[in-house]
């Protein structure tokens, strides 16, 4: 599997995330996309008023779009939260790339952006084509951690089987199970999304749609970031 340097920031990031005037649009710009959801609004059209009304280029838009939600999506998956003491003897399955990527970006300084349901999101994308990074293995190793603090009695880890190297990062991810003496399973789904909400255990991602409709889910990548990280660039 290649391995890239980083996943962290693109050129312009510190100037469309870290300019004052342009934190405070963005700002502006989340409460209103809020109220455009919460009003009925598709995605698509409160994204399309509210980026054409602050100047918002696309990279702001998508950070925009990922921090946001409906006052009721809000209250779903909060009600399905579940915190970190009630983990013990319990079953965690994860979106595989969504948590990886996320942690990876966060550890390579990488802008990350706190959504209004607590949920850090990233700007990285697989695009059908994983790649390791230098922070890959530290990122595997947090989970590691988290696993024996939580005192889970297994944990599944999901990869989308169409993303070419997901066959690799799931032998890396046994070895450092085997290593460790872990209850972990790796497995590559062919619609990993379903997967995950289909299993009826709590689950770990960040992606809106699992979220709505997952049984239960945990914040893992906030319990990290949050307490594991000392990250600079926390929008």
């Amino acid at each position: 599997m290649s391995k890239q340097s980083n996943r962290g920031k693109e050129a312009k990031d510190d100037f469309f995330f870290g300019t004052p005037k342009f934190k405070e649009s963005l700002k502006e710009a989340l409460v209103d996309m809020n109220y455009l959801l919460t009003r009925g609004y598709s995605e698509k059209n409160a994204l399309f008023t509210v980026g054409t009304r602050y100047k918002l280029a696309s990279r702001q838009q998508k950070a925009v779009q990922g921090m946001s939600a409906s006052n009721e999506q809000l209250r779903i998956r909060k009600a399905k939260e579940v915190v970190f003491e009630t983990l013990e003897n319990k079953t965690l399955v994860i979106d595989g790339f969504n948590i990886l990527i996320l942690l990876e970006s966060t550890l390579s300084n990488g802008y990350i952006f706190k959504g209004q349901d607590t949920c850090y999101r990233d700007l990285s994308s697989v695009h059908g084509n994983y790649k390791t990074v230098s922070q890959t293995e530290k990122a595997i190793d947090l989970v590691v951690h988290f696993y024996n603090e939580s005192k889970l009695q297994r944990l599944v880890w999901i990869f989308d089987k169409q993303v070419s190297n997901s066959g690799r990062i799931k032998a890396k991810i046994e070895a450092k199970a085997s290593d460790h003496n872990l209850n972990w399973q790796v497995i590559l789904e062919d619609n990993a999304d379903q997967a995950l909400v289909n299993s009826n255990q709590i689950v770990a991602s960040s992606d809106g749609i699992v979220l709505d409709k997952a049984i239960n889910w945990f914040n893992l990548t906030s319990y990290l970031i949050e307490t594991k990280i000392d990250s600079k660039t926390i929008f």
